[in-house]
């Protein structure tokens, strides 16, 4: 019959666990200081850098989004400081410009594809609007998308849309697409045609009838699509918005 551990030697086993707890605690404050230097050492180095290469970060795009995935590595964000050392470095101005002019740019083309563009359309505009005096300062897809992620804080009016691996929708509107929509705008990207029918969306989605009709009817509702029903075998719905699409195609 085996004896019951004493009153002494549970409270001298409660005693080693708690020494362990400390020590443990005392190794990851340790670590954790250590850490701490480490990132403000990679901090002050970042600073330097972009203090000496300030121009070139400005001016070159692919500069610009190598620096900003350093900056991303220590979890700092530039666009988002207005204040000391990085609202000198001027790179969330010239993120917050593009998103002012990418407001613009929205907003003037709202009429005819109802709040959705996209990316390469956006971009194409952008530049013109920005006219000679800054065409030596590249705008890229990406600087767009950072622009637009910024313009989030005016609520869900404007939001991303991927439609296809490497191109996106940009949403200006208030209001999110539902996935339906979304897989719509994904089947005419897919396509390179800007249009959909009733029969695209049940045979290669396999949607039924009224499933396909509700998503298309929303769209049509919100400005989205266009309904074409010059054709005789049956309507067709276009996404003005991807209009640039098929003639870059």
């Amino acid at each position: 019959m085996r004896r019951r551990a004493g009153l002494g030697a549970i409270q001298k086993h409660k005693l080693e666990q708690e020494k362990y707890r400390e020590k443990g605690s005392e190794i990851q404050e340790n670590q954790f200081q250590q850490m701490s230097k480490q990132l403000e050492v990679f901090r002050e180095n970042l600073e330097e850098f972009a203090t000496k290469h300030k121009s070139e970060i400005k001016k070159n795009a692919q500069f610009r989004r190598q620096f900003q995935e350093m900056c991303a590595a220590i979890g700092v964000d530039p666009l988002a400081s207005g204040k000391g050392f990085w609202s000198v470095l001027g790179i969330g101005d010239f993120y917050y410009e593009i998103g002012v002019q990418i407001v613009e740019v929205c907003l003037a083309t709202n009429y005819k594809n109802g709040g959705l563009i996209t990316l390469e359309e956006l971009r194409t505009r952008l530049i013109a609007a920005r006219g000679r005096a800054k065409i030596h300062q590249e705008i890229t897809n990406e600087d767009l998308l950072a622009a637009v992620k910024k313009l989030r804080i005016f609520g869900n009016g404007f939001t991303v849309v991927p439609i296809s691996k490497g191109k996106w929708l940009v949403q200006s509107v208030p209001g999110e697409l539902n996935l339906d929509q979304t897989l719509v705008l994904q089947k005419a990207s897919a396509l390179g045609t800007a249009w959909v029918s009733l029969s695209i969306l049940t045979d290669d989605l396999g949607w039924n009838e009224t499933r396909a009709q509700n998503a298309l009817n929303h769209m049509v509702k919100e400005g989205l699509a266009w309904v074409d029903s010059q054709d005789t075998k049956e309507t067709l719905y276009w996404f003005p918005s991807m209009f640039s699409q098929c003639v870059e195609a």
